[in-house]
């Protein structure tokens, strides 16, 4: 009976929190939720909802969030799963350390500039089986951060029991979401042979699409029975279920069969590992990220820029406001291409791209009154999902998961249900270039969690998805609750701003949400930004979320964006 009464409150729980994420786009606001104890941010209820019952049985941050990961790469497998790579940041509230952890693949052994070269590439395929050359690492991450927690922290979940929802919803399916629906439809384009034309590839058809060829709509029941196959071999064997044996071996035949680069040897050797931390200091809190191979070194510049300008002296949601943060974004981005990519192959100054000392000498370059125009990007697009969890205990993890381009390269391996990551696309063909392609190499990522500590103990714990909007979202939820005291919520639900590319789009301008007033969007027209103004609330500005810990009561704050399909909960 009580099994059925938690069942029956956490369906009303869905059900509310469908139709307030329906609601909450077009109408505008959501309250930040409040806790005691756990609290749970995702850009999907249903994973929101796993990831609290986890915590609710007496699991720790490190069970919640796979058990969230999980259910991700189930119900929301435009952005993420199984077949991509994931990121983690995670504080142990026992031994007071922050450790991150990188689950991206490497590339495989055979794939060389040489290979795409002599068969007439200049760049490598953003869709297709060539665009499948580094191996998914996310399994890796999710075995790997739950042995270090099982070991370490006060209360551990049972492995199996973390993914028995994510198997529950792939065999007996779940509603499709507004997002999942709109990115299905827009990727079935008959006239985008390189792009968009998922419908060619035969695992992408069968999976994705109806018997009658069309993609699933809004509230359909959709099933994946081959991928809750692979998840049952994975609950019972573990990351070896999936990098040693039989998926392995049915992900490789595909591969090999269709002139993929992949080799049993790629996944028998991969590897998760665990790096340091990076840092920075802002107003007296201490900003934590990834270090390369991702961009997390850019979130970070962003704030050693702005350490260098008195942001109470500019009015939040004005010219100047929105001005100071896109240029400080572009003087980031300029040293992020220049350097980033895997550190076991180059040397990355980190020491001088965080110091005092250059973070003075970018601010210096900005002319508060004209947009720089001289510095030019790379376009490095992604579709990801970011969750954030906290425990009773006071453990946190910031995690980070993706497949890079939605619905990755098309491929979904045969008989396994793994929707495959192209995130080794953006490894460059040109050998003089800092991230070329070479063997078993990690391709510069987008993907980057965060966390920001007070008085050595999480303050915030944030993050978001898309791809170059990461960083300047992060930027934007740090200024409005540091520099302006805007509620958790509140500081996701402001209007946003993307400079730079997303989602394949061609144009690098200024997308700014249309709730920006008439007279500021104006001005930075005036000072030369190339403004393009899109609607109220459009999630090409990504999907965020943030919790943050009051360290004198130690309720949790929540916060989850009207712009996805999310929510955040606690108890």
């Amino acid at each position: 009976m009580r099994n059925r009464m938690k069942k029956l409150v956490w369906m009303l729980l869905v059900v509310f929190m469908t139709l307030f994420s329906i609601s909450s786009v077009s109408a505008g606001y959501r309250p930040t939720t409040m806790s005691p104890n756990g609290m749970v941010t995702t850009p999907h209820y249903l994973a929101s909802q796993s990831a609290l019952q986890v915590l609710q049985e007496g699991g720790n941050a490190v069970d919640a969030a796979v058990a969230a990961s999980a259910t991700l790469a189930v119900v929301y497998p435009h952005m993420n799963g199984i077949g991509g790579d994931n990121f983690w940041l995670i504080y142990n509230a026992e031994t007071g350390e922050l450790k991150a952890l990188n689950a991206s693949g490497r590339s495989g052994e055979k794939a060389t500039i040489d290979f795409y070269k002599k068969q007439g590439f200049e760049t490598i395929p953003s869709r297709g089986y060539l665009s499948t050359n580094t191996v998914p690492g996310a399994i890796s991450g999710w075995e790997e951060a739950y042995q270090y927690a099982k070991k370490t922290m006060k209360n551990s979940a049972k492995w199996d029991r973390l993914l028995e929802d994510s198997i529950m919803y792939a065999e007996k399916g779940f509603p499709v979401t507004p997002s999942q629906a709109y990115w299905a439809e827009v990727n079935l384009d008959p006239n985008d042979q390189d792009f968009r034309n998922l419908q060619r590839f035969q695992g992408f058809a069968d999976t994705f699409l109806k018997s009658n060829g069309e993609s699933y709509k809004e509230g359909e029941i959709f099933k994946q029975e081959a991928l809750a196959n692979t998840l049952k071999v994975i609950a019972n064997q573990g990351a070896d279920g999936f990098y040693k044996g039989e998926i392995a071996e049915k992900i490789i035949a595909d591969l090999q069969d269709n002139g993929g680069l992949l080799t049993l040897k790629d996944f028998e050797d991969h590897r998760a590992n665990w790096v340091d931390p990076i840092m920075v200091e802002y107003r007296g809190y201490q900003a934590y990220n990834f270090p390369p191979n991702t961009q997390g070194v850019a979130s970070l510049s962003i704030l050693n820029i702005l350490n260098n300008f008195d942001m109470k002296k500019i009015e939040e949601g004005s010219a100047d406001y929105y001005h100071v943060l896109v240029e400080a974004t572009k003087q980031a981005f300029a040293d992020r291409d220049k350097y980033v990519t895997d550190p076991e192959f180059v040397d990355i100054p980190l020491d001088y791209m965080l110091s005092k000392e250059h973070g003075k000498k970018m601010a210096d370059r900005i002319d508060m009154n004209k947009a720089a125009t001289d510095v030019n990007l790379l376009d490095p697009k992604g579709d990801t999902v970011w969750l954030g969890v906290v425990d009773k205990d006071g453990n946190a993890v910031s995690i980070i998961q993706s497949i890079y381009h939605e619905y990755g390269s098309g491929i979904v391996a045969k008989d396994t249900g793994v929707l495959l990551q192209n995130r080794g696309s953006f490894f460059s063909l040109d050998e003089n270039h800092i991230n070329r392609l070479e063997p078993k190499k990690r391709t510069f990522s987008t993907l980057n969690p965060a966390m920001m500590f007070k008085d050595d103990k999480p303050f915030l714990v944030y993050g978001t998805m898309g791809g170059e909007g990461q960083p300047q979202t992060q930027a934007a939820i740090i200024t409005r609750i540091v520099d302006y005291g805007f509620s958790v919520q509140d500081a996701i639900e402001a209007p946003r701003w993307l400079h730079g590319r997303r989602w394949g789009a061609s144009s690098n301008d200024l997308k700014i949400e249309g709730r920006v007033p008439d007279d500021v969007v104006q001005e930075l027209i005036k000072r030369g930004h190339p403004v393009k103004v899109l609607e109220d609330f459009t999630d090409t500005m990504g999907h965020a979320g943030a919790i943050l810990i009051d360290s004198t009561t130690n309720v949790r704050y929540g916060g989850a964006d009207p712009r996805g399909d999310g929510a955040a909960v606690g108890y």
